[in-house]
């Protein structure tokens, strides 16, 4: 297994998974439309590791255009991240979210499929497990209700691939299901890049540290937690990205249908990771309480034992190595990504 097609490989994850593939000697070809990438993420991933990255810019629904880019390369599993993303958004746009992710996914499938490719990783999601049952969230919590259309596309599609894993057990299908990503490769030349207003805690922190943004807004300080404030599991962009590669090992031993929690499995509060940022890195962060946002939840960490005892993978990056990385980044790149 040599060649991966990475489709959103210019997006966030997307982008430090070339640099680990590439670092672990695969090659990739990435194929992304750029509606919510750069297409200057893969030029900076291309002076990380010296490669030569076959880029695409096509949107995956595009059956053709899809079918052309197989066409021409040989591809061994695919890396599937290409998606609309935003939940608040997805709030607002119910019908975009439904269309894009899945069709493009449909169209995915049936694209490797004609193409003799049956290997994917699916990029997928905690909010899967909606308000869990079990903390720390271990991959038998039963799936829960979502409570966005955003998480309904994973949840769904999800499904979907256990369908067709079902169906045709030469499929290899490994869903991981990210906790929280943050921070950057320690470069600082690749990171978070969001558009407009940050959806995520950590680019808002340090949108408000770099000047960018007045304060940050904490949302909620009354739920069941030590402090009052939300407790998610954070896991590094570096460590996921590996967590991918690791994957791909699962894929080449014909795993069949596999499921991955990816995190660190500690929680860490808002107030926790404020901290942290003004520790490491010697900056305040303004920030005011506000309401609680509808649909979040006060508790979500995982177990990531089984990723470790099938694919050998486990985070190593701590919290400081986030905030400092995050820091790194967004201070080396003010305005994100420069375009051509």
């Amino acid at each position: 297994m040599k060649t991966i097609l990475v489709t959103g490989g210019a997006g966030y994850i997307g982008s430090h998974t070339l640099v680990e593939l590439y670092n672990s000697g695969y090659n990739a070809v990435v194929v992304d439309n750029l509606v919510n990438s750069n297409k200057e993420s893969l030029h900076r991933v291309e002076q990380i590791t010296g490669a030569k990255i076959p880029f695409y810019e096509i949107d995956v629904r595009d059956s053709k255009a899809l079918c052309d880019v197989l066409d021409k390369h040989q591809i061994d599993a695919c890396i599937h991240f290409a998606g609309l993303k935003a939940v608040g958004e997805s709030v607002e746009m119910p019908l975009e979210y439904y269309q894009n992710n899945m069709v493009s996914t449909f169209t995915l499938i049936e694209q490797l499929m004609n193409h003799n490719c049956k290997n994917i990783i699916f990029s997928s999601s905690a909010t899967v497990y909606g308000n869990p049952e079990i903390i720390p969230i271990t991959e038998e919590c039963p799936k829960g209700k979502c409570t966005n259309p955003y998480g309904q596309t994973k949840s769904m599609l999800e499904e979907v691939l256990m369908d067709v894993q079902k169906a045709d057990t030469a499929w290899n299908v490994v869903l991981l299901r990210y906790f929280n990503p943050i921070g950057a490769h320690p470069s600082g030349l690749i990171g978070e890049n969001p558009n407009g207003i940050p959806n995520n805690l950590m680019p808002y922190i340090t949108q408000v540290a770099v000047g960018k943004r007045p304060e940050l807004g904490v949302f909620g300080n009354d739920y069941p937690t030590p402090d009052g404030t939300g407790v998610r599991d954070y896991i590094h962009v570096v460590d996921l990205a590996r967590g991918h590669v690791a994957a791909l090992k699962a894929l080449s031993r014909n795993c069949g249908l596999s499921i991955y929690n990816m995190g660190t499995g500690n929680g860490y509060s808002v107030l926790q990771m404020i901290d942290a940022f003004t520790r490491v890195n010697g900056i305040l962060v303004p920030y005011s309480i506000k309401p609680r946002r509808a649909g979040d939840i006060a508790t979500c960490y995982c177990n990531p034992a089984k990723a470790k005892a099938e694919l050998g993978w486990e985070a190593e990056y701590g919290i400081e190595e986030m905030v400092r990385d995050s820091w790194n980044w967004q201070r080396s790149n003010p305005e994100g990504y420069t375009t051509e």
